[in-house]
This record gives structure tokens, sequence and C-alpha cells, in this order.
């Protein structure tokens, strides 16, 4: 079986914003809003489960250092971060990373439920 390389073990340089000793952030060749960021582990690992307590404290950290970045660069109202585990959670590059989105007053009609949104019949509990 001929397999794609991992796009996140040789992450294009020009994207990297940040590299520590097991976590690189860099943007989002595909974002979901301006601003978008991935925190991601240096060594090829599937999911969060996986990573030893380094990676995870590391990438709990990084998240205020992408967050920094992007206040930097763009004025967000809010965020979203989120880890995708698996192929049901709608992962698709089964190297560990972290999806922090930067979020605009008006970017959708209604947000209420944020990442309860991957099962859109459950997203605004206030309905329900």
């Amino acid at each position: 079986m001929n397999e794609k390389p991992c796009p996140f073990c040789n992450p294009d340089k020009e994207k990297v914003f940040y590299e520590g000793a097991e976590v690189i952030c860099l943007w989002d060749r595909f974002p979901v809003s301006p601003g978008h960021a991935l925190l991601l582990t240096k060594r090829h690992i599937a999911h969060w489960f996986e990573a030893t307590r380094e990676e995870q404290s590391e990438l709990l950290s990084a998240i205020d250092i992408a967050r920094e970045e992007i206040l930097s660069f763009y004025k967000p109202d809010g965020f979203n971060i989120g880890i995708n585990i698996g192929k049901a959670a709608g992962q698709t590059i089964f190297h560990l990373h972290i999806h922090v989105i930067p979020r605009y007053r008006g970017d959708v009609e209604d947000p209420t439920g944020g990442v309860r949104y991957v099962i859109p019949s459950k997203a605004n509990y206030l309905l329900i």
C-alpha cells in the first residue's frame, strides 16, 4: 500500500511561528478563519492518548503561545480549541494536532453551542 507522507512530519517552515522541545506551532494551510493555528507534536503519534506527559504539557502551554501570536496579527472576539481523535471524530491527518481557531463576531449566524456543533442537532442545548 502506498501511503502519502505525513504533512506534519515535515511542515512548511514558512508556516511555523513557534518551535519548542516537543511541539511546533504553525498557521493552518486551510484555515477555518483568519489566524487558524495548529499545534503539533514533533514526534509522529496519532492522538492525545499516545502523547507523553511532557508532550501534553507543552501542547497545553502552546495554546497560550498561539493565542498571543494570533492576537498580534488579528483581533478575534473568541476562540475554539479542539482536537479530533479518530476517524469517527473527523480526524483526517493521524498526527496529533490541536486546532486554535479564532472566532469573529458575525462569522456564523448563531454560534451558540460552539464545539457542540460536531453533532448539529445537539449544538444548541438551550433549545432542546
